[in-house]
């Protein structure tokens, strides 16, 4: 799998007319190992986003560099899959699941159509939407479009999958089914995870590393080890000394409130 660096990156935005310049991120420096999964948060608008889009190679820095194994990152990689908060508009209304998975493997694939097909219904099945392929998009709940959002990202085989709180949108219970589904399938594929999310909870369940921003212009302010066991459970693992602790110590931070604790 691939290891992705951020190296003194600083992002400015020219400011228009008589406003300033504004600059969102100021010398950010993060390395994410292969096969790690690394959650990123930070208060709104610290530039979380903007973060995936670098290194997703949509964005350029003012300066510094990003790179990919070694390779520097000037345009989307192959490799790095970005699964957006949004599922609804990233599907494709017209075309069912079947064909909405299929979509990476089209003109990209050097299989045929019918062993593409099997693929990707191997990939619906683990998302568990198997009978539901010929069904389309809007006819799905807002959980089963982002299991086909995910199904879809896993048949484009990541080296680097890129999530920008994908679970925000759902309820809480299918959150959690997807938060599960999402380890289960990083535990097997072993793609390198970079998430984006404000949920606290969700970081410190689903991380290996945690890394927390500050206000702009953005700067990495701790990269916390989170050392809970594996395989987690959803509600076990909740119920752990250290979950509680990293979870006090982080909402603290995000509050901007004196945390008497410390964490390793």
């Amino acid at each position: 799998m691939a290891n992705l660096k951020f190296d003194r990156v600083t992002q400015v935005y020219p400011g228009k007319g008589n406003d300033s310049d504004f600059i969102a991120f100021d010398g950010f420096s993060l390395d994410i190992a292969a096969s790690e999964f690394l959650a990123v948060v930070g208060p709104s608008g610290c530039g979380k986003s903007t973060l995936l889009r670098l290194a997703a190679g949509l964005l350029q820095p003012t300066a510094g560099a990003m790179s990919l194994d070694g390779n520097s990152i000037a345009a989307p990689p192959p490799g790095v899959v970005y699964l957006f908060q949004q599922y609804s508009k990233s599907l494709f209304p017209w075309r069912t699941v079947l064909r909405n998975v299929m979509f990476p493997l089209e003109g990209a694939s050097r299989n045929s159509r019918k062993s593409n097909e099997l693929v990707c219904k191997e990939y619906i099945r683990q998302v568990g939407l198997a009978g539901f392929e010929d069904k389309y998009s809007w006819q799905l709940s807002g959980g089963m479009q982002q299991r086909v959002a995910i199904a879809r990202a896993l048949a484009a085989e990541p080296k680097v999958l890129l999530l920008d709180e994908p679970f925000s949108a759902v309820d809480a219970l299918t959150r959690i089914e997807l938060q599960a589904l999402i380890l289960d399938i990083w535990g097997r594929s072993k793609f390198t995870a970079l998430l984006v999310t404000h949920d606290v909870d969700e970081a410190v369940f689903l991380a290996d590393r945690i890394a927390v921003l500050g206000n702009r212009p953005t700067r990495l302010t701790e990269v916390i080890d989170v050392g809970l066991p594996r395989p987690r459970d959803q509600i076990g693992t909740r119920e752990l000394p250290r979950f509680l602790e990293l979870r006090h110590h982080l909402t603290a931070s995000l509050l901007g409130k004196h945390d008497v604790r410390t964490v390793a």
